[in-house]
């Protein structure tokens, strides 16, 4: 077998050759002649003439004019899709979508409740053996065939409930994510107050700053429990009491500001994050920095690094490191393929796939010394062990880190900057979760994309259907409802999700054609990116099925033995049902649209099945006409008496004298 920079070698000497020829291939049966421009290496180019679209072979003419008469109905026109303005806009959003309020929020708190350092362990395994290998198959599917998170799926028809479950998943993260992005907006609005509400200078506050002996809760604690989420109102997830008004105008002004994102599109959206994915980097260094002054700060960051190696046994512990790499990686949502569909055919996507994976968990490495530096101080200030101050869940974002900003000289001021800062790291991954549902339901009706009141009435609707739902989020027991879709939403159903992806890429529709269609794309990349094929091919063929498969097993033995929790709170047997429902709900896509496709075509059923695993003949059009395009240099006018008009003899003879005398 060749290796890959050799296949990679000979695709661009022939590239010019084949492509015309390849296309017509593509896309037989659809009554259409497509007329690609000559490259470098036809023969009209060898004898010194430069030839345009216009010129052809006889037979090619003769075809030609028996089409005309056709009376099939012409295709509608499709309106052309968007590409981004540069290769660092799409880099950049990557990176924002990616690196979102998870990797502040979410993985310091996974680390502080599966034993500090030890979850390191199994998150740097995953992201090896599956968070790279399947970043990297998403970018690819969806920069090669060029559609959204369904419509991608016609290189396997089979497969298409694989892009059903992805959008119900984006669904679901959407749902709830924005939910956080509410809370940020109001501790936004409270920033500018002076005091700051949740810091000891308020008089509110003196009763738990006096005394610190008996103190059990800081004022930060009770901002978050009482002021902002009122969940000493509610009894449990069935008792979820009134809407928190001014939490219902956060999260409208959220929503909005996402509506209005999205109609810019990806070429505007593009520059924005030339901002909002630097800004937080300098905003966590000031902290970390602020935090190393701190009192006690060094017995936070020692209980962040030290492993405590009894919790490997735990699945719940490999459980939440896969879900938290799928999470800030965005794996298995749709975001990734639906931004990667915008790329130009030959982006490199291993090159990308290497800085965003990399750069987004050492990001999360960064922020974990800013989040247990402060928890550190306030073990000390209490007097505690490290493991025993604030509560587990989101809300370590919105305690620990007010805290830490009220112990800061001018407070008031980095107050604001910090949370105007998760203000727009959320917006930037939520716009990547909606640009994947929008973009499978767009690719799905491509009406709506040409029409652009219908595509504002689409969005415009999609937006205010999701502030309704998230109300139930929002109220005085929201945070268990929050708590129950967060823990499922991207845990098993996700992993089945991604588990089927690898393997249907590559035992059904075959991994040395996805290689091979890698490579097609990035030939002009140094050797050493075709090289780390053959790590990824290993990891899609042996690797990544094996450790998804052995995590579900584990997962599933241990799900009905622990209980899931907020707080003290334990939820009810019914409550986590429901959470294993929807789970399910996003798994079971993948099966129902298979059978429809089994029972769409013809055959015996084992006819049926291998109908229905190959790619449609559409699959390979798109980018072989971008390819085209791009390849595509205007012809140059040649000044003469009289008109030269070339035949398939110029193109077949072995010499022009002899085709002169014929």
């Amino acid at each position: 077998m060749k290796s890959f920079s050799e296949q990679c070698s000979e695709n661009q000497k022939k590239n010019a050759v084949e492509m015309p020829s390849e296309e017509a291939r593509a896309a037989p049966g659809n009554g259409a002649t497509v007329n690609a421009a000559p490259t470098r290496e036809s023969p009209a180019q060898q004898n010194g003439i430069v030839s345009s679209h216009d010129v052809s072979s006889p037979v090619s003419q003769s075809q030609t004019e028996h089409q005309l008469p056709s009376t099939a109905p012409a295709s509608p026109a499709q309106p052309p899709r968007e590409q981004w303005g540069g290769k660092y806009e799409f880099l950049l959003s990557c990176i924002g979508y990616c690196v979102g309020l998870g990797n502040v929020w979410r993985f310091p708190y996974l680390c502080y409740r599966n034993g500090g350092g030890v979850f390191l362990i199994p998150y740097f395994i995953m992201l090896f053996l599956t968070g790279m290998p399947l970043f990297l198959m998403e970018l690819s599917l969806g920069q090669y065939g060029a559609a959204g998170p369904i419509t991608v799926w016609k290189c396997c028809p089979l497969l298409k409930g694989i892009g059903i479950g992805m959008l119900c998943v984006s669904i679901l993260v959407s749902l709830y994510y924005n939910v956080i992005i509410a809370w940020t907006f109001y501790y936004l609005g409270s920033s500018f107050q002076s005091p700051l509400p949740w810091s000891c200078d308020a008089l509110h506050n003196i009763a738990f700053c006096g005394n610190k002996t008996n103190v059990t809760q800081s004022p930060s604690e009770v901002f978050w429990n009482v002021k902002v989420l009122g969940v000493v109102n509610s009894e449990g997830l069935h008792d979820p009491g009134p809407v928190r008004w001014p939490l219902a105008l956060c999260l409208l002004a959220a929503w909005v500001v996402i509506f209005l994102c999205m109609l810019k599109g990806i070429r505007s959206s593009g520059k924005v994050v030339y901002v909002t994915a630097t800004f937080p980097y300098f905003v966590l260094l000031v902290l970390i920095i602020r935090g190393a002054t701190l009192e006690g700060s060094l017995n936070g960051v020692a209980f962040y690094l030290t492993p405590n190696w009894v919790h490997l046994a735990n699945a719940q512990v490999w459980n939440d490191a896969a879900s938290q790499i799928f999470y800030s990686l965005g794996i298995g949502v749709g975001g990734l393929l639906s931004m990667a569909s915008y790329n130009k055919f030959d982006n490199n996507v291993i090159r990308d796939t290497l800085i965003i994976t990399i750069g987004n968990c050492a990001t999360s490495f960064f922020a974990g010394f800013a989040i247990f530096s402060i928890l550190g101080h306030m073990a000390w200030k209490k007097g505690v062990p490290v493991g025993q101050v604030a509560d587990t869940g989101p809300g370590l974002a919105f305690v620990a880190y007010p805290e830490a900003l009220a112990l800061l000289p001018g407070s008031v001021f980095w107050s604001i900057l910090f949370f105007l800062m998760l203000f727009m790291l959320g917006v930037d991954t939520l716009f990547g979760n909606m640009e994947g549902i929008c973009t499978a339901v767009l690719d799905e009706f491509p009406q709506l994309r040409s029409n652009q009141k219908h595509k504002t009435l689409f969005l415009a609707l999609l937006c205010f259907a999701f502030y309704l739902m998230g109300l139930l989020l929002i109220t005085d027991g929201g945070i268990y409802w929050f708590t129950l879709i967060d823990s499922f939403s991207t845990s098993f159903g996700l992993i089945i999700i991604t588990l089927f992806m690898c393997i249907g890429i590559s035992f059904f529709y075959g991994v040395n054609q996805f290689c091979q269609d890698i490579v097609d794309m990035i030939c002009r990349c140094p050797p050493w990116c075709t090289k780390l094929l053959w790590y990824f091919k290993a990891c899609w063929v042996v690797f990544t099925p094996f450790l998804l498969t052995f995590i579900l097993t584990y997962i599933f033995i241990e799900m009905y033995r622990t209980s899931l929790t907020y707080g003290s709170y334990v939820f009810p047997t019914w409550g986590k049902a429901l959470g294993v429902c929807m789970g399910a709900f996003c798994c079971l896509q993948i099966l129902i649209w298979a059978i429809v496709a089994v029972s769409k075509e013809s055959g015996t059923l084992k006819d049926r099945f291998k109908k229905s695993i190959r790619p449609l003949n559409s699959w390979r059009v798109n980018n072989i006409n971008t390819a085209t395009q791009e390849q595509h240099v205007e012809p140059q006018t040649v000044e003469g008496p009289f008109t030269v008009n070339l035949t398939e003899a110029d193109f077949t003879a072995m010499n022009w004298e002899a085709v002169s005398e014929a």
